[in-house]
């Protein structure tokens, strides 16, 4: 089972350029109807492998409002796998404690 709330509609690693930012095609509705309520600093869809995350940052906390998870970093939220794909470890760690499983 692929990690991912958006199974079957993930873009195939395209972005697009969003005002200084690059994000996920597929997110760059979403994340203009929540900038207005959110300080989005950065967002990834998943890419059907890890679960959807949306950083924001409100009085200089910064987590996901996806899993609710407080990230403890300021900048480099995400890390990369072999295959290329971002995920953000805190956050697939409570995927998987929530019942989810990672592709080997």
């Amino acid at each position: 089972m692929r990690l991912g709330t958006m199974e079957g509609k993930m873009c195939k690693k395209t972005q697009f350029k969003y005002c200084p930012s690059t994000i996920d095609k597929c997110m760059r509705i979403l994340i203009e109807n929540i900038r207005d309520n959110c300080n989005t600093v950065a967002c990834c869809c998943g890419h059907g492998k890890y679960p959807m995350t949306i950083v924001c940052e409100m009085t200089g906390e910064y987590f996901d409002i996806v899993s609710d998870v407080v990230i403890p970093r300021t900048r480099k939220f995400y890390k990369k796998d072999k295959e290329g794909y971002y995920y953000i470890p805190e956050c697939v760690n409570v995927a998987l404690d929530d019942g989810g499983q990672q592709d080997a």
